[in-house]
């Protein structure tokens, strides 16, 4: 099934006309469960990996001897319980089984430097995804990875990425069993396989990024709305429409537009090997829209209210946030960089 958005609620650009030069597009990815294979574009899913080629892992010391097993990650367990029992929710020896599964082990003899697997978090085709931009020597095909802990950088609690470009006709024999960590420090590192649904939307950049006299009129716009509401509140509840929540950057998993800065103020982000400004290249989400984002559930799913459709991935990232990832446009080979909102 396709996934439509819904039309904003109104025509920023006729408000604003000035916004028509800094207009963009994003590729919203709607991720939702399914079983993708090799070929496809996917989060969680199967990634296209040379037999002959070793899996990343994380090169930094820390802890990885105690966690979660992936295997007991299981959500259908608890999914399904519910199915059954919708009221009384799941049997008492449904409720022991996801108490067991969620417990943390121990792995004996694991030291800080052993080798340990990166996650597989997505892979996206060029042929899939209108805003991907063209890897360095033209590659086709994008795959992220993730290290399963917050145990990385100067304060210990940073996460560990890595992209990895390659040209997709290359690969061979492809590595059908992938190594994968014994623990992880965290379920929300272990996404759920998801089929995408690509599609291409319009966006406009963060307005703390806009110049200062048109941010500051949108600023006045959206006091003056929300000063209507209140007043209205007791015959029209809903939230008046905003910049930053209706009309500028959508929710969810995405690639290319513009980066949010919604809980951070915007920092530079420029190229650390050539001073290149550089450009958002994806947006991992822990959500597909929240309360203040609602207006672009898409259109197939306006009816639906289940967590499946809000968190398909099941990707958690630090306190529910999104991870914005930044290459360099002049060489997309360059070290990329990210920052969490």
């Amino acid at each position: 099934m396709t996934r439509t958005t819904p039309p904003r609620p109104l025509d920023v650009e006729a408000l604003f006309p000035e916004l028509a030069r800094y207009r963009g597009t994003t590729t919203r990815l709607h991720p939702r469960p399914g079983k993708p294979d090799v070929s496809a574009s996917s989060v969680g899913g199967p990634m296209l990996w040379p037999a002959d080629e070793p899996w990343p892992v994380c090169p930094e010391a820390h802890g990885r001897g105690r966690g979660r097993r992936p295997e007991d990650i299981r959500r259908e367990v608890l999914d399904s319980a519910w199915a059954r029992e919708p009221l009384s929710g799941p049997t008492e020896e449904a409720r022991q089984l996801v108490d067991e599964l969620r417990r943390e082990h121990r792995i004996p003899g694991v030291s800080e430097t052993d080798p340990l697997p990166m996650i597989g978090l997505a892979q996206l085709y060029r042929r899939d995804i209108p805003d991907l931009p063209a890897g360095p020597d033209g590659c086709d095909l994008l795959q992220v990875f993730w290290c399963p802990f917050d145990a990385h950088g100067a304060s210990r609690y940073e996460l560990l990425l890595h992209l990895r470009w390659r040209k997709s006709a290359e690969v061979g024999e492809v590595l059908d069993s992938p190594p994968q960590p014994q623990v992880v420090g965290s379920k929300g590192y272990v996404p759920e396989p998801c089929v995408l649904h690509p599609e291409q939307v319009v966006t406009y950049p963060f307005a703390g990024l806009l110049p200062e006299d048109l941010c500051a009129r949108i600023d006045a716009w959206e006091e003056a709305l929300e000063e209507e509401s209140e007043q209205a509140e007791a015959e029209d509840p809903d939230e008046p429409i905003g910049y930053q929540y209706d009309l500028s950057i959508p929710p969810g998993w995405r690639v290319g537009g513009f980066a949010s800065w919604h809980a951070t103020d915007p920092a530079p982000m420029d190229c650390l090997s050539c001073s290149t400004p550089m450009e958002l290249l994806l947006t991992i989400d822990s959500s597909e829209w929240d309360g203040g984002s609602g207006s672009w559930k898409p259109l197939q799913e306006r009816d639906l209210d289940g967590h499946s459709s809000v968190t398909p991935t099941e990707v958690i990232v630090g306190r529910a946030g999104e991870l914005n990832v930044f290459c360099c446009p002049a060489e997309p080979g360059h070290p990329h960089r990210w920052s969490i909102q």
